[in-house]
C-alpha cells in the first residue's frame, strides 16, 4: 500500500513491491473522478472519445481477464463488452443505463478478485493469455503484474489530461500532486513561455 503522502512503502519482496505499484495506479485513476457530475464523468474529450468513466470501465474489464481467466481463476461476472458480437469499444464508455455506481462497484470487485489471485499465486505461477499470439501467450504472474502496471499507468495518464481539460484539476495522486507550486498567474505565464518557445523553434 502507499503511504499517506503518496509515496510507496519500502520494498519487502518483489511481489509486494509490484502490488504496491499496481495499487497506487488503481487509486490514482479513481482520484481523477472525484467531484465531477455525470456529464463530465462520461463526456468524450478527444477525437477518439476518451472519457473518465470509460477508462475506469475498461480497466475493470481487462483486470477481470488478466487476473482471472488467464490464471484459471475466472471473475464471476460476465464481461459482455468483450463478446465477439459486442460493439467495438463497448468497454470504453458507459451507456446511460450503466450507473456510475455500478461501474465503480465493478472496478472495486475486480481488484478485490485480482488481489486474491496475487495473494494465492507465486510470481512464477503460470498462466495463459488466449487473445495474445500463441508464441507469447504463456505467461507468469510476474509478467501480468508488470503488464497491468503499465496498462493502468498509461490510462492514468489519459485520465490526467481529460480531468485537466474538464476543470483544470491536475496532479499525480491525492496528497502528492507532484507539481511545482504556483497559482493561476504563474501557470498562465509558464504556459505562455512554453508556447513562445514552440513558436520560436518552429520559425527557426
Amino acid at each position: 500500500m502507499s503511504h499517506p503522502d503518496g509515496t510507496l512503502a519500502p520494498m519487502t519482496d518483489p511481489k509486494t513491491h509490484l502490488h504496491q505499484y499496481l495499487t497506487s495506479a488503481r487509486e490514482a485513476v479513481l482520484w481523477k473522478l472525484e467531484g465531477l457530475g455525470e456529464y463530465d464523468l462520461r463526456r468524450p474529450l478527444t477525437p477518439t472519445g476518451t472519457n473518465l468513466l470509460g477508462l475506469v470501465k475498461h480497466l475493470a474489464c481487462v483486470g477481470a481477464d488478466y487476473f482471472g481467466s488467464v490464471f484459471d481463476r475466472p471473475f464471476p461476472d460476465p464481461q459482455p463488452w468483450f463478446d465477439p458480437d459486442a460493439e467495438p469499444n463497448a468497454d470504453m464508455w458507459a451507456a446511460p443505463e450503466e450507473t456510475t455506481a455500478s461501474v465503480l462497484d465493478l472496478y472495486a470487485r475486480v481488484w478485490a478478485h485480482a488481489d486474491d489471485t496475487i495473494a494465492a499465486l507465486d510470481l512464477a505461477s503460470p498462466g495463459r493469455v488466449p487473445w495474445w499470439p500463441d508464441e507469447r501467450a504463456d505467461v507468469t504472474l510476474h509478467q501480468i503484474l508488470v503488464h497491468m502496471i503499465a496498462e493502468l499507468n498509461r490510462h492514468a495518464g489519459h485520465a490526467d489530461i481529460v480531468r485537466e481539460t474538464i476543470d483544470g484539476a491536475a496532479g499525480l495522486r491525492a496528497g502528492n500532486d507532484n507539481l511545482p507550486e504556483g497559482g493561476a498567474e504563474w501557470w498562465a505565464a509558464y504556459r505562455d513561455k512554453v508556447e513562445q518557445a514552440a513558436r520560436r523553434a518552429a520559425d527557426a
